[in-house]
């Protein structure tokens, strides 16, 4: 969709996703390799009481499921920014999360392009909200 399509307060849901003890262990094995999230002996003696998904791989997941409701489409030009990521609540193995999605904001930036802004909730399968942020991207008008 180009930037025009696209309203203040629209609201979209994505599909879910189940993360296994697997996917968060394999994702934190490379790029959060703290004990939290990999070593499940020290994880079920700490706050959270087992293993939990890393911040960064529930934001990659929340990102990921809205790429994939295909509304940018081809007309996405890049991300610019991301404001007021919040990690609310642990995610943990075999919570399904699913992302609730509402533009906040649109600005014209050239004759060609724009900024359109969403808010990015996610929820598992609880309905208990785990992150939110904001994300900016240059898109086609």
């Amino acid at each position: 969709m180009k930037l025009e399509e696209f309203n203040i307060g629209q609201v979209f849901k994505t599909k879910s996703l189940k993360l296994t003890k697997e996917d968060i262990m394999r994702f934190a094995g490379e790029f959060d390799p703290q004990y939290m999230h990999v070593d499940e002996a020290k994880a079920s003696e700490g706050r959270f009481n087992g293993i939990i998904a890393s911040g960064i791989h529930t934001l990659a997941i929340s990102f990921k499921l809205w790429v994939e409701e295909g509304m940018y489409g081809e007309d996405v030009i890049a991300g610019t920014r991301m404001n007021n990521i919040k990690f609310i609540k642990p995610v943990y193995p075999g919570d399904e999360l699913y992302i609730i999605v509402e533009v906040i904001d649109m600005n014209s930036t050239k004759i060609e392009t724009g900024i359109l802004t969403v808010s990015l909730s996610t929820f598992n399968d609880k309905d208990e909200k785990v992150f939110e942020g904001e994300l900016s991207v240059l898109i086609k008008r």
